[in-house]
């Protein structure tokens, strides 16, 4: 019975900000690193080492692959691939959220956050959230560094690294470590779990905590959503994400 976790990275400098993050490259904070060791040995005490790990590129979800393998006491290679990486937020990227909450409203923050279809601005050519001249996407044609992504363009760019590469490591009967981000895991669980795009709106997948899924031989779910190894501190952890943005502005959900 193939297994699969995902894991988003530990908290960030900028989660801990509160400002949108997408494909800008900041590191963990310490709580961050703390909740990449302790995804670890959640991991070793479920009997879950991880045998083949994923991860983007970003400096956040690689930092917490290697300390979460480290904590497991695993020896799993990890691969890197930019199709894993976080949603591209266009011209959000470093703003604060709840200004754009402010600024736009609590439905269309929702939407720019949480749709399948709707995308935010795009961030403008040369400025801070153009990576046409980081050294990490040199071998990228153009046309495919995205400038703004809404969750369709995010489930488009990934399915391809889905199926050539970690489909065949659950093929083979390995526990496969998936280590990426809010949306691009949202992406993966809504492909998993057939999720319609109502349900994706209310779908949250907090920092640091371990999601496992046991897979039939078909690759489908045997319960749909997975299960948290930390059931309860998943849940206190998504209903925070879900209010990012409102919490700033001292209002509630």
């Amino acid at each position: 019975m193939p297994t699969l976790i995902l894991l988003r990275h530990g908290e960030s400098a900028w989660n801990a900000k509160n400002l949108f993050t997408g494909w800008s490259d900041v590191d963990l904070t310490s709580r961050g690193e703390d909740q990449a060791r302790g995804s670890g040995r959640s991991l070793r005490a479920a009997g879950l080492v991880p045998q083949s790990v994923h991860t983007s590129v970003l400096t956040r979800a690689v930092r917490t692959a290697a300390l979460a393998v480290e904590a497991a006491g695993a020896a799993a290679p990890i691969a890197r691939h930019w199709r894993l990486n976080e949603r591209h937020y266009g011209a959000l990227q470093g703003r604060e959220k709840s200004e754009i909450l402010r600024e736009f409203g609590p439905e269309r923050f929702r939407m720019w956050r949480r749709s399948y279809d709707e995308a935010p601005p795009p961030a403008p050519e040369g400025g801070t959230g153009d990576v046409a001249h980081d050294a990490r996407y040199a071998d990228l044609p153009r046309e495919l560094l995205p400038r703004t992504e809404s969750l369709a363009d995010v489930t488009a760019r990934l399915l391809p690294y889905w199926r050539e590469a970690v489909v065949p490591d659950l093929r083979a009967g390995r526990t496969v470590l998936v280590v990426a981000h809010s949306n691009s895991l949202r992406a993966l669980a809504a492909r998993l779990d057939r999720l319609g795009r109502a349900e994706l709106l209310d779908l949250d997948i907090p920092t640091g905590l371990p999601l496992r899924y046991d897979l039939d031989d078909d690759l489908v779910p045997r319960v749909r959503g997975g299960r948290y190894l930390d059931p309860r501190a998943a849940a206190e952890a998504a209903a925070e994400v879900a209010d990012q943005g409102r919490r700033r502005l001292g209002t509630t959900r």
